[in-house]
């Protein structure tokens, strides 16, 4: 009868070594899935940073572009400014002349 009780003990304290168990692996179960929650949040923080970076950078692209070419038209009204300057030259040297 010892030998019974002694087993139903056993069992018991097995029993309750298993539900502590659980409990642990059930909060760091709990704990895993937050970690997981959080880092999904950062990612998705950083998949936005990231989109907005590439659109800064579009825009500055497009911004430089831009200059680029208003320097170009500016440089090209000073050619051309030059080229009717030399040609007013010309037609005042010519009338003079005649």
């Amino acid at each position: 009868m010892e030998s019974a009780e002694q087993r139903l003990n056993m069992f018991s304290t097995r029993v309750r070594q298993m539900i502590i168990q659980f409990q642990k692996l059930k909060e760091e179960n709990a704990d895993l899935y937050n970690m997981v929650d959080e880092r999904d949040l950062k990612i998705q923080q950083l998949e936005a940073q990231l989109e907005l970076a590439h659109k800064n950078y579009d825009s500055l692209k497009i911004a430089r572009m831009i200059e680029v070419s208003d320097t170009d038209m500016e440089s090209a009204k000073k050619r051309l400014s030059k080229l009717i300057r030399d040609v007013n030259k010309c037609i005042t040297l010519l009338s003079e002349k005649s």
